[in-house]
């Protein structure tokens, strides 16, 4: 299912993947992404895509709320760091030229 969600005024594609045990979640702007820990961290680094993993959550709002566990390198050289929100760290990942 996808849908969309605005932070701070900025439009965000959701994507949420019900599997047989849990749930993949993603949000995903121009050049941001923010996922649970489904995702791997070894192919962003490899596409170089901005990219910050959250854990444990279920829903799009924990996403957001969730803190940052994993990132690459593209979303640190915009300021994301482990432990700040997934809101935070998706603004930082699309506002950053």
């Amino acid at each position: 299912m996808t849908d969309t969600v605005l932070v701070e005024g900025i439009s965000f594609k959701t994507v949420l993947l019900p599997t047989a045990n849990s749930v993949i979640l993603l949000i995903q702007g121009q050049k941001a992404n923010l996922g649970c820990g489904y995702f791997s961290m070894a192919a962003a680094e490899k596409m170089q895509d901005r990219f910050a993993i959250v854990r444990g959550v279920s829903t799009i709002d924990e996403v957001l709320n969730a803190p940052v566990a994993d990132l690459s390198p593209e979303a640190a050289k915009c300021g994301v760091s482990v432990g700040m929100p997934g809101r935070e760290a998706l603004l930082l990942m699309e506002k950053t030229a």
